[in-house]
């Protein structure tokens, strides 16, 4: 009887090791996921500026972020944004009604400590209230890039992180430079790099405000942004 009854014995004890060892593994991974949650947090720049140049306004991701630890210029087509937390800016002027092209080259300066993703906004409405809402279409130094719509606080994946030829890698130094380009018409939005198409947008040609989107702890130069009816 007690032969017999020996393997059951062993039997639930591995069972119970088993689990033991399953929760302990579940545990690591999941301290592992938040260390590296919080191992890059934002990092001031050199020179952060409360202020933002005439006739234009940003947006931080999270409302508890410092604006104070990013610095962002403006004069003209050109635009330096060094981050900090991520961010979104625009000026109102560049607001867009019927079919109208937007577009913009994105130089990343430096390498970050891991990718991360700048790019254009567009179809803005109501950007400082709970209700904001816009699209974009963002790149980054691993040569992916990914479009979203923002309602609220909610987003919504357009186009998953994807690989393609047309955007320009990041170098041995962090540099990359991609010329992004939306198309927009009541029938959606065609998105370009570097004169490439990458994905057509069924009911994403949205009218409204154009402007940029830079992610956290980033050094970006934007050159020749400009918006033009079609």
């Amino acid at each position: 009887m007690i032969t017999a009854r020996m393997p059951s014995t062993v039997s639930r004890r591995s069972n119970a090791g088993t689990r033991v060892a399953s929760l302990a593994l579940a545990l690591a991974v999941a301290a592992g996921t938040l260390g590296a949650q919080g191992a890059d947090p934002d990092k001031p720049a050199a020179q952060g500026d409360k202020t933002m140049p005439a006739g234009w306004e940003m947006r931080l991701d999270r409302a508890t972020a410092d604006k104070s630890t990013l610095s962002f210029s403006a004069s003209g087509p050109t635009m330096r944004v060094t981050s900090g937390p991520a961010a979104i800016y625009w000026n109102a002027k560049n607001a867009a009604s019927g079919p109208f092209s937007a577009e913009a080259s994105f130089t990343q300066l430096r390498k970050p400590s891991h990718a991360e993703a700048f790019g254009l906004i567009w179809g803005g409405k109501e950007l400082l209230a709970d209700r904001q809402e816009y699209y974009y279409l963002i790149v980054r130094g691993d040569g992916k890039y990914m479009v979203k719509h923002r309602a609220g606080a909610e987003t919504h994946e357009l186009v998953p992180w994807t690989e393609h030829a047309a955007i320009i890698k990041e170098d041995a130094a962090g540099v990359s430079k991609n010329a992004l380009k939306v198309e927009s018409s009541p029938a959606g939005a065609k998105l370009y790099a570097n004169g490439q198409l990458l994905k057509e947008l069924p009911g994403a040609g949205a009218n409204g405000i154009v402007g940029v989107r830079v992610n956290h702890n980033l050094d970006v130069e934007i050159t020749g942004f400009r918006v033009t009816p079609r």
